[in-house]
């Protein structure tokens, strides 16, 4: 990354120049992910830009997206996935001001290199130029939208998740979280050797008062282990969005859900424990088949 103050615009024909009349949406976004993920691809297409990332694990993934309405100036003249540093650019919107003019560009002869640009009110620019980085693995591949065969979902407000979050993790010695779903109650418990924390909420949505906070669909109870550390980051996201909507599945990835507005979204997906110590087991499996053949040859 480098920076540049005050650098004058470049005439060289542009792939693509978006643009945010504040820039606390972006740095809001970009706050709500680089806690859990170091870097990210950034796709800039026609329908917006749509930003993908997975954590070292390989357990928790995260997409948002931003359609191209929800930019004030939103100009791609040619797709273009990049992998980009979330470390640096958490580094460069701290000290970006809510009410800055944001501008990111890319220019042909520097196809490897996104400009984000920072223009204050009191006329300073800031220009942080960010070299692609190389994955060759490609960009991630996550599902349009989350499917549908889940046991239950809930939907509750961002800040009342934020406040559940914090409450449970001020027992330092604590790592996982159970989020546990019946037909009326969602309940999340974490417990260490010192002792144990519950805190229950129940749907109270009905025909009669209709924007009650917690609205749930249960096809069958639920009950699922998390790392609570996840939990912690997702909920930053409450900043973006009033309401979360937590999917949860004992065969697939939990989704995490905050709707922006008619903006776009962000979504995180997590693997819970069970599903990681299946997958742990399998490979142990599959490692001690591995090493049986070959002692048979």
């Amino acid at each position: 990354m480098s920076v540049k103050e005050g650098s004058a615009d470049t005439d060289l024909p542009t792939i693509f120049e978006v643009r945010l009349e504040q820039a606390t949406l972006f740095k809001n976004l970009v706050e709500a992910i680089s806690d859990l993920f170091s870097e990210a691809y950034f796709n800039f297409s026609g329908r917006g830009l749509d930003v993908r990332a997975v954590d070292s694990s390989g357990f928790t993934l995260v997409a948002f997206l931003l359609r191209a309405e929800a930019f004030n100036y939103y100009s791609c003249d040619r797709a273009l996935s990049v992998g980009l540093s979330l470390a640096d650019m958490a580094k460069a919107v701290r000290y970006a001001n809510n009410d800055d003019i944001l501008t990111i560009k890319a220019v042909e002869e520097w196809f490897y290199v996104v400009t984000f640009t920072f223009e204050s009110p009191n006329g300073v620019i800031m220009d942080y130029d960010f070299n692609c980085e190389d994955n060759d693995d490609g960009p991630l591949e996550i599902s349009e939208s989350p499917g549908s065969d889940y046991q239950a979902i809930v939907c509750m407000p961002s800040a009342m998740f934020m406040g559940i979050c914090n409450k449970l993790s001020s027992f330092g010695e604590r790592d996982t979280v159970v989020i546990s779903v019946d037909k009326e109650h969602v309940r999340f418990f974490t417990g260490g050797e010192t002792g144990s924390s519950s805190i229950v909420c129940r749907q109270t949505q009905t025909v009669d008062k209709p924007k009650e906070p917690i609205v749930m669909e249960v096809k069958e109870e639920v009950s699922l282990t998390f790392q609570l550390r996840h939990m912690n980051s997702f909920s930053k996201a409450s900043t973006l969005s009033d309401q979360v909507t937590i999917s949860l599945s004992s065969k697939q990835s939990a989704v995490f859900e905050y709707k922006i507005a008619e903006m776009g979204y962000i979504r995180y997906y997590l693997s819970p424990d069970e599903m990681r110590n299946d997958e742990d087991d399998a490979a142990k499996e599959d490692k001690m088949q591995n090493e049986g053949d070959e002692m048979q040859n």
